[in-house]
């Protein structure tokens, strides 16, 4: 059985839309995975990238897709008019209830949460209002920044010496936020990106609701191949299962003469980087100077809002 008749399988048996995480779930319920020759870690996402194509390309298809949030799927056979009027007004609640639930900063404390727990980086949250000479500051902001420090993983005599040879190890970090991705914020989003990263040793575009159609993700993968601009995606329902969809290209060097406009502009920033120094003098990271890392409990029972 190949990927395209277990999720034909899966949607025929539940009679619901599914989407490719739950096709996959359910399968592995059942022991049909079992039936699938596949050493891949991300099965699921095999099922959504072949389910798109065979939607694409396939005039005989018998899926649909419904542009849920998330994408679900369907079997054309199984569809009708009831469904078509629920599925709309399904699409319609979650968009609104998207727009009402989170803002921007909102999904800070997701994204100082994921990149701490994985990366141990200490974040700080740029508020742009702050800034003077606004007027010269278009696309010059991040929303967070970030920091890595080996502090915590060497021994303080190899920071010493690490000083004296000019390799401290330390990496710094870019990230605009967004509350969504999809084909009409996408480039905007993604040059705002590249413009107010371009100082750092990574820069990302970070989003809690992602646009997941093939055609969709080769498009950002091109982006990230010719600008080095990776992606997160966020999950507010389930911090640790935030992912980097298409990680940043790393630069071995930092462009100062980017990073002191952006200290003279925003006295945050500045901030950022006299903790940097004081933190790698001192040998100690003063991690109450950063932004908050709430515990996973405090990020689902609160929804961090």
């Amino acid at each position: 059985m190949n990927f395209i008749e277990l999720a034909e399988k899966i949607i025929r048996e539940e009679n619901r839309p599914l989407t490719q995480n739950e096709i996959w779930n359910i399968a592995k319920i059942k022991g049909y995975d079992k039936d699938i020759n596949t050493t891949g870690k991300t099965p699921w996402q095999t099922i959504g990238a072949r389910l798109y194509v065979d939607i694409r390309d396939n005039p005989s298809t018998k899926f649909i897709k419904l542009k849920l949030k998330p994408t679900k799927f369907f079997l054309k056979e199984l569809i009708n008019d009831k469904d078509v009027e629920k599925i709309t007004l399904e699409a319609s609640k979650e968009s609104l209830e998207t727009k009402i639930k989170f803002k921007e900063r909102d999904l800070h404390k997701y994204l100082t949460y994921f990149v701490y727990t994985y990366k141990s980086i200490y974040t700080k949250t740029i508020y742009h209002e702050e800034s003077n000479k606004k007027q010269f500051s278009q696309w010059l902001h991040p929303d967070l920044v970030g920091v890595y420090f080996p502090i915590e993983e060497w021994e303080n005599e190899v920071l010493d010496i690490s000083k004296e040879i000019g390799s401290i190890g330390v990496k710094l970090f870019s990230y605009e936020i967004k509350k969504e991705l999809n084909f009409n914020n996408l480039r905007e989003s993604y040059f705002q990106a590249v413009s107010n990263s371009s100082w750092a040793n990574e820069g990302y575009l970070v989003a809690a609701e992602i646009e997941s159609e093939e055609e969709f993700l080769q498009e950002i993968k091109r982006l990230t191949n010719s600008f080095g601009i990776g992606i997160i995606k966020l999950d507010v329902e389930d911090p640790d299962s935030s992912e980097i969809l298409f990680p940043a290209k790393e630069k071995d060097f930092v462009d100062i003469e980017t990073m002191n406009k952006l200290a003279q502009v925003n006295p945050n920033f500045k901030d950022f980087l006299k903790r940097i120094k004081a933190d790698l003098t001192s040998k100690e990271i003063r991690k109450e100077k950063y932004d908050k890392i709430f515990d996973i409990e405090e990020l689902i029972n609160k929804k961090g809002l």
